[in-house]
């Protein structure tokens, strides 16, 4: 199992388009501090904030808007929301 947290940053256009992501739901949290653990592999592409996310037994990943991310399938992590975030999300 892939347990890395894969980062693109500033995808540009054609990339974003060829998976869809503009017609992806959209996802907002204010400032805040919680678990997550992943039941299935998510992809995402930040629109506003930042985001610090630590994966159990890892080094912590920043995530900022503008980068497209995929998360892996069972993964259990801590995020920290340093700045409001929106986000369009898609799982795989």
């Amino acid at each position: 199992m892939n347990e890395t947290i894969e980062i693109v940053h500033d995808p540009d256009e054609a990339l974003l388009a060829e998976r869809g992501v503009r017609d992806w739901p959209i996802w907002e949290k204010e400032v805040s501090r919680f678990p997550w653990t992943y039941d299935s592999a998510e992809v995402c592409y930040l629109l506003e904030g930042e985001v610090v996310v630590t994966p159990e037994g890892g080094e912590p990943v920043h995530i900022r808007a503008g980068d497209l991310v995929r998360f892996p399938a069972g993964m259990s992590c801590q995020w920290e929301i340093r700045q409001p975030v929106r986000k369009h999300y898609s799982f795989e």
